[in-house]
């Protein structure tokens, strides 16, 4: 009799914050869990992965750098990737800074994390992800368009709403694909991005991410969702 396999989740960006709740999250439900650390330095990712009885395994990966990348995709060119889930971002240091003080350097920065590194990503490894599976990227609520009538968060904001810009375009040039593609607002979660003073803690927000994941799962095409399900206004 053959052994179920466990089903296959790679989290990008999965150090510290959402991402690490991801992963602690996805092990706890029974899957194996790829997720990835920018550097060599021991995170608190690597210490859920000597905990964790080989449920969740380690690679290091920038996603900034685009041979880190393809060189990952290499080494994992046969494994089977149920959930490619990439949660990796930056804010500017001051969140409030205006388009006048940002110097060039930081907002390429923002650009270059936030919306170009994701769609080199899914790019890259989409392949491995089969048409039950699901690929899906942390956007935010501030990337709507629609919603931002206070403004705030300028550079951040524009990051997002790029992304979300690139991620139409990626699910439009796969029409007809089986695959559940999913842009994810994670609510205002208290982290070192999101501040003290944010209205959710990671215990209240990443729980229901998985969630609507799950749910969303076998759906095919792009979603815009928030952290309870509902869609988002883009």
């Amino acid at each position: 009799m053959n052994t179920p396999t466990k089903p296959v989740a790679l989290i990008v960006g999965a150090s510290r914050g959402l991402g690490l709740a991801m992963a602690v999250e996805y092990a706890s439900r029974g899957w194996l869990v790829i997720a990835t650390a920018r550097g060599e330095a021991n995170t608190p990712l690597h210490d859920l992965a000597r905990d964790s009885y080989g449920r969740v395994e380690v690679e290091t990966l920038d996603i900034t750098n685009r041979d880190q990348i393809l060189s990952l995709r290499q080494h994992l060119s046969e494994r089977h990737i149920d959930l490619l889930f990439v949660n990796a971002g930056v804010a500017t240091r001051d969140t409030e800074v205006s388009a006048l003080d940002v110097s060039d350097a930081e907002f390429i920065q923002v650009m270059t994390t936030n919306v170009l590194a994701p769609l080199r990503v899914l790019e890259a490894f989409e392949s491995l992800v089969p048409n039950t599976g699901t690929l899906g990227v942390m956007s935010s609520g501030l990337g709507s368009v629609a919603d931002n009538e206070h403004g705030g968060w300028s550079i951040y904001r524009s990051s997002k709403a790029a992304l979300n810009q690139l991620m139409r375009s990626f699910a439009a040039a796969r029409a007809g694909d089986p695959r559940a593609m999913l842009l994810i607002c994670p609510g205002w979660v208290r982290t070192d991005m999101g501040g003290s003073d944010a209205d959710l803690s990671i215990d209240e927000s990443i729980p229901c991410v998985v969630d609507t994941i799950t749910n969303a799962t076998g759906t095919p095409g792009l979603r815009y969702l928030d952290y309870r399900g509902h869609t988002v206004h883009w």
